[in-house]
């Protein structure tokens, strides 16, 4: 099966608007996005009031493994493109697919904005929850035997 969004020509940029404008629609206070050293947005930050407070969310978009799997797929398919540029316009709309899937299953309460974004919210030291627990594994329940 390819990749979804792969043989997108929608800008980054684009995308990027449209994953803010949807966020904005739902209720984020304030959206930030960061850029690495070469000038390119690597995360959208944003905050989202939760139970009578704020909390800071930081979304990763990481268009190397993208493009890992496009050159994957290219074995199968050579019209994939494979170049950075289009990995990046994958990966920026393929984030916006999952903002948007993931605000509507919120909005119809079929689960709650904690349960959707809590590994992306921003712990006191910056790291994302995910990245705290993934650091922290003794944080998580384990199953099976010990050897």
């Amino acid at each position: 099966m390819a990749l979804l969004n792969y043989t997108t020509t929608i800008s980054p940029e684009k995308s990027i608007n449209e994953i803010q404008s949807t966020l904005a629609k739902s209720g984020a206070s304030a959206i930030m996005s960061e850029y690495d050293d070469t000038g390119n947005i690597v995360a959208l930050s944003f905050r989202l009031k939760m139970d009578d407070q704020f909390i800071s969310f930081k979304l990763p978009t990481d268009w190397k493994p993208v493009q890992a799997v496009l050159t994957e797929q290219r074995r199968r398919n050579s019209r994939i493109k494979t170049d950075e540029a289009q990995a990046r316009r994958v990966a920026w709309r393929i984030t916006k697919d999952w903002v948007e899937a993931q605000l509507a299953i919120i909005e119809t309460r079929m689960v709650t904005t904690a349960q959707v974004f809590l590994p992306y919210a921003v712990t006191q030291n910056g790291q994302t929850m995910y990245e705290h627990v993934a650091s922290n594994t003794s944080l998580l329940l384990t199953t099976g035997t010990s050897q």
